[in-house]
């Protein structure tokens, strides 16, 4: 600080979101093949050493800017697409069914098996529901154990 003279504004410092932004950005830039690994970790290596912001962009000068939709991150679809192919698989299986066949029997035995399944279910958890549950054990007046 005290060769800075008067008048003159020190360099800015560069922060490790700085140093991390340069950096993906020269990944992203080996992974398009636009730097051969070995240039992209010298100039990953020079922008984790960087001290300064005026040291960055002298890394990434020489690749093409960065496009907004290349800025945004991507999000992950959600559930919609997965529901959208389940309802199409189920929709092309039906229709093949119809046309007869083996894909017909398989289909009829597929959805017996998922009715007795759901029956079968359904029974124990109304048995669960209206058992009573476990109650006090055996005693007077319960039909068990000495009067």
């Amino acid at each position: 600080m005290d060769d800075v003279t008067a008048g003159q504004v020190p360099p800015m410092r560069a922060g490790d979101s700085d140093r991390a932004a340069t950096v993906h950005r020269l990944q992203d830039a080996v992974a398009q093949g636009r730097l051969t690994p070995d240039e992209g970790s010298e100039r990953m290596a020079a922008a984790f050493a960087a001290v300064h912001l005026h040291d960055l962009p002298r890394l990434t000068a020489d690749l093409p800017p960065v496009t907004a939709a290349a800025a945004t991150p991507a999000t992950a679809p959600g559930w919609g697409p997965l529901g959208l192919m389940a309802w199409e698989q189920v929709r092309a299986t039906v229709t093949g069914a119809r046309t007869g066949g083996p894909a017909a029997l398989r289909l009829a035995l597929a959805a017996a098996a998922a009715l007795l399944l759901l029956v079968l279910l359904g029974s124990l958890v109304l048995h669960g529901l209206f058992d009573g549950g476990p109650g006090p054990g055996p005693g007077p007046g319960r039909g068990h154990g000495p009067r």
